[in-house]
């Protein structure tokens, strides 16, 4: 029973994970190389991931500079990056691209925070979903008479406890998140 709920508690600990890889997705007015980890470009007709066709470094706050290992991609990147919804116009003088990143407008910012709610918000209902599922699992459990009654009860609030605890942590997180982006 005990490896259940680890299992379930993993899902759970996963589900807050790709909320925190969200949240560093979401430009805080900083440079941030993690703000390019959903853009690929096609390379050898495979999407790839840009930190994998190159090197990405932030000579100061405000900019990244990407240098790819294949000056034919190039253009390819340029492109990734105009078609994102990162909102940056890419700088290529044919060696690397520069990526300057203008200071977040106060409407930006708003518009951020709520990304930032909304990935938090995915993220519990993923949480949520877990909870639902090892209910249905466990009651089928039941039916079998697998558990007693007692049982289910004590498992409904573990689970309970376990999806509040981890509820919890999203809201930290998107708190400071919020708090980061508000910043001026």
């Amino acid at each position: 029973m005990k490896e259940m709920y680890i299992e379930y508690d993993n899902k759970m600990g996963k589900s807050v994970e790709v909320v925190i890889g969200e949240f560093s997705s979401v430009r805080a007015g900083r440079a941030n190389p993690a703000v390019l980890d959903r853009l690929t470009v096609e390379y050898y007709g495979t999407e790839t991931p840009i930190q994998q066709v190159g090197s990405i470094s932030s000579p100061d706050p405000r900019s990244l500079v990407i240098q790819p290992w294949d000056s034919t991609l190039l253009s390819l990147i340029e492109k990734a990056i105009i078609t994102s919804d990162l909102g940056i116009n890419p700088q290529n003088d044919g060696k690397v691209i520069r990526l300057l990143f203008p200071q977040l407008t106060e409407e930006r910012r708003k518009e951020l925070t709520k990304q930032v709610k909304k990935y938090g918000e995915n993220g519990k209902v993923a949480i949520r979903n877990v909870r639902r599922d090892a209910m249905d699992k466990f009651k089928a459990m039941k039916k079998k008479s697998e558990i007693t009654e007692d049982d289910l009860k004590d498992i409904e609030k573990d689970l309970q406890d376990m999806t509040d605890k981890r509820c919890k942590e999203i809201d930290k997180l998107t708190a400071e998140k919020e708090a980061e982006l508000l910043a001026v």
